[in-house]
């Protein structure tokens, strides 16, 4: 059970998107508060509002509103959630992550994250095989991010290989298993 845990999801531009939604339904279910986190590609597609809907709160994509001039804190982010999920993980992201840029909100909340983070890349084999890629993800092991292996099968581009993000329901038994590891230690 994830009842009062702080979940915060980063979702990027990756056809996959579209498997967060699934995620974010099942760790509500399971009792979490989930705060979502989406850059811009992320919004071409899957809309905020579903993911909002899913969720119970707003999708935050910017540093502020620009209507009233709310301020969304990065900082703070970090510092609320338990746990850091970014699904998917496209391998700009990904890169970004590695060399520490932090050119938009998800990126600031991640370098801000105090607490572990989990990455779910996914997309296409010939980009997860690329030398850089590869580097990228052990860069992120070595910070201590927790990396859920993409799987194999059919994948957007039509090809069949090794680049599919894990699915939701394996995702979440990751996450719980972590958290409840977590708090047996705590113990």
């Amino acid at each position: 059970m994830l009842k009062g845990k702080h979940i915060l999801i980063g979702i990027t531009g990756g056809i996959a998107a579209y498997k967060t939604a699934t995620i974010i339904r099942l760790l509500v279910k399971e009792g979490a508060e989930v705060k979502v986190v989406m850059t811009d590609h992320a919004k071409e597609f899957i809309t905020p509002l579903t993911i909002a809907t899913l969720s119970g709160n707003p999708v935050i994509s910017a540093f502020y509103n620009p209507e009233n001039g709310d301020w969304n804190s990065h900082v703070e982010l970090g510092l609320w959630a338990d746990l850091f999920l970014i699904a998917p993980a496209t391998a700009n992201t990904i890169a970004k992550m590695a060399g520490g840029i932090a050119d938009n909100l998800l990126l600031t909340s991640y370098l801000s994250a105090r607490c572990p983070v989990f990455v779910a890349p996914s997309m296409d084999m010939d980009m997860l095989a690329h030398p850089s890629t590869t580097i990228n993800i052990e860069t992120l092991k070595a910070y201590g991010n927790h990396v859920l292996e993409p799987a194999s099968g059919e994948l957007a581009s039509g090809l069949y290989g090794k680049g599919r993000m894990a699915e939701p329901e394996e995702i979440v038994k990751e996450i719980k298993s972590f958290l409840d590891k977590k708090k047996t230690l705590n113990r």
